[in-house]
């Protein structure tokens, strides 16, 4: 199984944000250039983290973004279930003429809720429990001049 990009940002944004301050803002400018990533992409990615109830935006002159609840509050699997169509097949579209004795169906729901209870293991803050690696990567770095 592959995640999408649209879940690999979100993970990483929701990272980023979980390794600041509580109550500190940031920007969805801050996080694209710690990764490197699109900033048109990632405005999608941070405005479904937040109708998911993951992410909190604040407007205004002193706005920017963070999360909406604790890390120990996100678990890794709710959040692929709010950004990942799970649905590894379509047997309807075009119809399939095996549906009526294939098994495959059942047992790829079988392996994605396998996949999915492993993740319903962890929270995000599981990933940042003893990583101070982790989090000094998060830290900007400063040029020397």
């Amino acid at each position: 199984m592959q995640l999408t990009s649209f879940s690999d940002f979100a993970f990483r944004s929701l990272l980023y944000m979980a390794t600041l301050p509580e109550g500190e803002l940031t920007s969805i400018t801050r996080v694209t250039e710690i990764y490197g990533v699109s900033r048109n992409h990632m405005v999608k990615v941070i405005n479904k983290l937040g109708h998911a109830g993951f992410v909190k935006t604040v407007r205004g002159k002193k706005g920017g973004i963070c999360l909406a609840k604790a890390p120990e509050e996100i678990g890794l699997g709710e959040v692929i279930r709010a950004l990942e169509p799970l649905q590894l097949i379509n047997c309807g579209e075009p119809y399939c003429k095996i549906l009526p004795a294939c098994r495959l169906k059942q047992v790829l729901t079988e392996a994605t809720n396998a996949f999915l209870g492993t993740l319903d293991n962890y929270t995000l803050a599981d990933m940042l429990a003893n990583n101070d690696e982790l989090k000094a990567l998060m830290i900007p770095s400063e040029t020397v001049e």
